[in-house]
């Protein structure tokens, strides 16, 4: 009985790959597989001498559809050249359209406008770094306060306490009573 259970699962593997093993479509060692079983089983004999009928009798329906004759292969085509001509709508889509004029240009007259492009990238460079080295040659060191830089000026800060004056210590600053 355990026997029987284990044969169902494989017999209706083997059945299924038939079509492919009268295809001659199978690798070969489930090529193999099936033909083992086909030895050992009559009645999946009988269903693989069905699944080649089959096959043989589609392929014959097949080959006797026959081809459309030159006559429709031509009025196709003349029906095809009598279609207006379409052009693509208008696109506000910028990369696309730059993209399409680019694609206009002759590589020879790309290459030169990618060139000029290029130099004036880095001549525009070189001013900007002009400009900023000289800026940063005339000017020196200044505070956002006063543009003295001399010790003690400009670093003032007033406060008012509730305190008698006597009870709060003088600070000193380093440098200074």
């Amino acid at each position: 009985m355990n026997a029987m259970k284990q044969e169902a699962p494989e017999r209706e593997e083997i059945e299924a790959l038939l079509p492919w093993y009268a295809a001659g479509t199978l690798s070969r060692r489930d090529a193999q597989r099936v033909e083992e079983a086909l030895a050992r089983d009559p009645e999946l004999a009988r269903r693989y001498a069905l699944v080649r009928e089959e096959l043989g009798e589609t392929i014959h329906l097949n080959e006797t559809l026959g081809a459309p004759s030159a006559r429709a292969l031509e009025s196709l085509f003349a029906k095809i050249d009598a279609e207006p001509e379409r052009r693509p709508a208008p696109s506000l889509n910028l990369g696309s359209r730059l993209g399409a004029f680019l694609a206009s240009l002759s590589p020879r007259t790309l290459a030169w406008s990618a060139t000029a492009a290029a130099l004036a990238i880095v001549l525009q460079a070189g001013f900007l770094a002009d400009i900023m080295l000289k800026e940063t040659k005339t000017t020196g060191y200044e505070t956002a306060s006063a543009p003295s830089t001399d010790p003690g000026v400009g670093a003032f800060t007033l406060g008012r306490t509730s305190a008698p004056a006597a009870a709060i210590p003088p600070i000193e600053r380093e440098g200074h009573p």
